[in-house]
């Protein structure tokens, strides 16, 4: 995560550009001194170019893959409004399935679809299985008919939707908010920020993204969204879904199709997360974004 850094000094304000870079246990940072008592330009411009030099997000693209995505996103505003409904139902059905699944879900492909669209609830399964995938469709159509941009507000109203009637009783507390408990991950050896850190991560984050999102590609802006808020890791439970969410609020804002990430790939997908959150290398999880996007068959 890049953010800027203030420290106050016998009435002087020193700016600092920040990249927070979690190894194993331990968060390491590296600074670049941007100068005192600047003014919003300046400071503008030197944070500009201090994160070219964090961070080479400008270098994430190939000219291919820029071509890529630029065809895709024309191909995209083309597609036919007469099957709107259809791709969408079938779009939510893989999602819904498939980001469910990521996290453990057992529910098929079949069984989520006939349980969003024909309200058909699958035999042996359980109430927190069925709600979890009913809560992501609420959820996905939250994001679809959401006319704003990305704030707190919304991403705690995404939470309440994904975790609704899911949580544990001593958890319930936790809807809807930030986390006030230390949370762990399991197969990796690091854990998240504590929580009395995540109000202020997170609103780094936001004011990254407000920083970025007209100076960067949706698709680079969406991948170190996603990767450093998994690094958060922000809420009790939900985290993933909700952070795949907005990744696809973020393509979908900026006229891209969105990217279903298939369970059947899942550790390719953590794979790249952890390159990302471990070694602040982002160019893996952007390119598997592409391949994604590249080998879907429905475009929504």
């Amino acid at each position: 995560m890049v953010y800027t850094e203030v420290k106050d000094k016998n009435g002087k304000k020193y700016y600092y550009r920040v990249e927070s870079v979690r190894r194993g246990d331990k968060v390491t940072k590296k600074r670049i001194y941007l100068g005192a008592n600047l003014n919003k330009i300046n400071l503008g411009e030197k944070e500009k170019k201090a994160d070219k030099e964090l961070l080479l997000l400008n270098t994430l693209l190939s000219e291919d893959k820029k071509k890529f995505l630029e065809k895709l996103k024309k191909d995209f505003a083309n597609e036919p409004k007469e099957n709107f409904d259809n791709r969408y139902e079938a779009f939510c059905s893989q999602f819904t399935y498939n980001s469910s699944a990521i996290e453990g879900n057992t529910l098929t492909l079949q069984e989520t679809s006939q349980l969003l669209f024909d309200n058909l609830s699958p035999k042996g399964k359980s109430v927190r299985e069925i709600n979890e995938a009913l809560n992501h469709k609420k959820a996905f159509d939250y994001i679809l008919n959401y006319k704003g941009d990305i704030n707190k507000k919304f991403i705690l109203e995404l939470h309440r939707l994904v975790v609704k009637d899911t949580l544990k009783l001593e958890l319930l507390e936790e809807t809807g908010r930030y986390r006030s408990l230390q949370v762990y991950l399991r197969g990796v050896d690091w854990r998240p920020c504590k929580p009395e850190e995540v109000p202020r991560e997170m609103q780094s984050l936001l004011s990254w993204y407000t920083k970025q999102k007209k100076k960067l590609h949706p698709l680079v802006i969406a991948s170190y969204f996603h990767t450093a808020f998994e690094t958060i890791h922000p809420f009790v439970d939900g985290n993933g879904r909700v952070g795949r969410l907005l990744i696809n609020f973020i393509l979908h804002k900026n006229g891209y199709p969105m990217v279903n990430i298939p369970n059947v790939e899942k550790q390719d997908y953590y794979l790249s997360l952890q390159e990302a959150q471990l070694n602040g290398n982002l160019r893996s999880f952007v390119s598997l974004m592409i391949k994604f996007l590249k080998n879907s068959k429905l475009r929504f």
